[in-house]
């Protein structure tokens, strides 16, 4: 009891230990995954890049200032062209003017809801007339303030040398405009027209370099464009990059360790959850495995639902430093539904455990008890109110409920007619007809009720066969039996009358006299088997030693043992073997057997005696080899007048056998017979 009591606590220490190793690393990977998405927009594949040209951060640099430059040179060109217009639309007019007539429209007093658009638009024009004409001022200002910023933002990328032009405008802050100039700096990218040349050439290997190509193909025919990076431009971005990619192939390394101790750690919990030691497979649930597993998987979304908004709400306080504990706190409850679903799954009961089905399977069930179990009234009721219900519930597919309610009628129908159809057939005589119709419904169970009296009526006709062929063989062998030793005195009788000589006569006598005790056997045995099988014999129960029993009928016996030169194998327990039954009757019944095997048996050979305890009652089994070639069934063996020798030339009635079962069974026994070759096996079988 102690080793299991230690085995179960070491069991539960290492469940608990694995457990807090699965929260621990989810916390922390989570921990860490958090971190690098703050650090660097959870750029992970920097760890995966070659070099500061082919990494993300070089393209997003140059992408940025390959757009600003395109800005300027397709759209703001100048300032003086901003100044002058250029970059309004009258379509950009006309949406603020329409802007303008809506405000107009709802808070102005002027306006005139019984006036046409046409006269409120000739006072709009009146009363906002100085708005409007500071439409095309507004505009261009902003347009100002944006090429102003997109200046800014060439400005924020120190040893940055670029140049750009249209074919009428440029912009740079080169002193050489020359692209010769722009090839001599560690790196450049220069778009002529259709020319397009890039250093170090790697940098169109860059994944990514469509971010710039797309960029450089709005460029029309003219347009030229520039760029270079100086070493003080390059050197503190690559310096950056290398401590990033040293940084972020560091934390993937922790997070591939974290998550494989997780999965390790999960996949042992999915494993052991819900075993014992030393116990069968069978699953183990507890007290939180009662709960619906409906209700787990809400609870389950409920919670990673909260701790998703605790994140959103740490990254906007930026306060990284709960991204742990908030993990730590939530991880545990989250993994203990979880692994009660697991439970489920390997029990078999994942759907069956859930509020939706136990509700709809007791309805179901209910339903369905009513309709086998019920009447015909309650059945039709049930269809006439359940129907209309169901096609009410489902009238957004009443094509197929229609369909479902056809087919189902249609299968009645089929079973009706295969009912009918089946009583034909028997009604004419075919009695070996089955009907085919399976379910519990109301017509399966009519169905089987007719194959059942079908069944019945074949084993009647079957038993009538029987009766009338065993009355037929009864007859036969009773009048042999009979006539045999009738003949016989009637023959002798005849002699006698007739006889002169004494000593003839006397034999003559002999021979009358034991015929005539032969007949009376014969009508004593006939009258004891028609008595026991009525059951007309008064039974005195009472305990008796089987083994005694049987003991003192053999010594009785030792004589008719001797002169056939049989010998008995007595097996017995080391027990006595009491038993309750009628002392008188159960030695007749065996006595029986004794006779049947002094008449059958083979001479010079063993009878075996067996006695076995099983427990509620007590088996004797006799077993014998027969003198007479035993090609007879033991139910044959078992009828009235049957004998062992098919010549019917031994001294047997044929009622031993009949005799003994029938007393037997009266005492509440059973009696069988077995038949193996020429081995003879008689088991009795009484209770204690």
């Amino acid at each position: 009891m102690d080793i299991r009591w230690k085995r179960f606590s070491h069991s539960i220490i290492t469940k608990v230990i694995v457990f807090l190793i699965a929260i621990l690393c989810f916390a922390c990977a989570v921990t860490i995954f958090s971190g690098s998405v703050v650090l660097n927009d959870g750029n992970f594949g920097i760890a995966f890049e070659d070099s500061y040209y082919l990494g993300k951060d070089y393209i997003s640099d140059s992408g940025n200032v390959v757009e600003s430059l395109r800005e300027i040179i397709q759209k703001y060109k100048s300032e003086e062209y901003i100044l002058n217009g250029g970059t309004i639309t009258e379509d950009e007019i006309k949406r603020q003017e329409n802007r303008l007539f809506s405000e107009f429209e709802h808070n102005s007093k002027s306006y005139n809801p019984n006036l046409t658009d046409e006269e409120n638009k000739k006072i709009f024009q009146e009363v906002y007339a100085d708005k409007i004409s500071e439409i095309r001022v507004g505009l261009i200002n902003e347009e100002l303030k944006a090429y102003k910023a997109t200046l800014r933002r060439l400005e924020q990328y120190p040893g940055l040398v670029y140049y750009a032009n249209d074919g009428t405008n440029e912009i740079t802050n080169s002193p050489d405009k020359a692209k010769e100039y722009f090839k001599t700096f560690p790196s450049y990218l220069i778009f002529d027209g259709f020319e397009q040349k890039v250093f170090p050439e790697q940098i169109k290997e860059n994944t990514n370099y469509f971010w710039v190509s797309s960029t450089i193909n709005q460029l029309g025919p003219n347009d030229s464009m520039y760029l270079a990076y100086t070493d003080e431009f390059l050197y503190p971005r690559m310096e950056k990059w290398q401590q990033n990619k040293a940084l972020f192939t560091y934390r993937l390394n922790q997070m591939a360790g974290l998550l494989l101790g997780l999965a390790a750690a999960f996949i042992y919990l999915v494993i052991v959850i819900g075993r014992k030691p030393e116990e069968d497979q069978a699953v183990h649930l507890n007290r939180l495995d009662r709960l619906y597993n409906d209700f787990n998987l809400i609870i389950c979304s409920s919670l990673i639902g909260l701790w998703l908004a605790a994140m959103v709400q740490v990254y906007h306080t930026k306060m990284y430093e709960l991204i742990f504990p908030i993990t730590l706190l939530i991880a545990p409850f989250g993994l203990i539904l979880v692994l009660s679903l697991v439970k489920h799954l390997k029990n078999g009961t994942f759907l069956k455990h859930t509020l939706i089905y136990s509700i709809f399977h007791k309805l179901f069930k209910f339903i369905k008890d009513t309709y086998d179990s019920g009447s015909v009234g309650v059945k039709v009721i049930l269809i006439v109110i359940g129907y209309p219900a169901l096609v009410a519930a489902t009238f957004f597919i009443f094509p197929i409920t229609i369909g479902i309610a056809a087919w189902l009628a249609l299968r009645k129908v089929k079973e009706f007619n295969a009912i009918k159809e089946g009583v034909k057939r028997v009604k004419a005589g075919d009695i070996h007809y089955k009907i085919s119709v399976a379910g519990a419904g109301e017509f399966g169970r009519i169905a089987s009720d007719i194959n059942t009296i079908t069944e019945g009526l074949n084993k009647a006709v079957a038993n009538q066969l029987k009766s009338e062929r065993l009355k037929t063989e009864l007859i036969t062998n009773v009048s042999h039996d009979i006539r045999t030793p009738l003949t016989s005195i009637i023959t002798y009788v005849d002699l006698l009358k007739n006889e002169k000589d004494q000593t003839k006569t006397q034999e003559y006598l002999e021979i009358i006299d034991q015929k005539s005790q032969r007949l009376k056997t014969l009508t004593e045995d006939l009258f004891e088997a028609a008595k026991a099988s009525s059951g007309n014999i008064a039974v005195n129960y009472e305990e008796i030693d089987l083994l005694s029993l049987i003991t003192q009928g053999l010594g009785e016996l030792d004589d008719k043992i001797k002169e056939l030169e049989l010998e008995f194998k007595i097996n017995y327990p080391q027990d006595k073997m009491f038993i309750q039954a009628d002392g008188k009757l159960l030695w007749r019944a065996i006595e029986n057997l004794l006779s049947n095997i002094f008449k059958y048996a083979l001479k010079g050979s063993r009878v075996y005696v067996d006695i076995l305890d099983l427990g509620t009652s007590v088996t004797l089994i006799i077993k014998n080899i027969s003198a007479y070639e035993l090609n007879i069934s033991a139910d044959e063996l078992m009828e009235r007048f049957k004998r062992g020798d098919e010549s019917r030339s031994s001294q047997g009635s044929g009622l031993g056998l009949s005799i003994a079962k029938s007393l037997i069974e009266i005492q509440k026994g059973s009696f069988n017979i077995e038949i193996d070759g020429d081995l003879f096996k008689a088991i009795i079988q009484m209770p204690k």
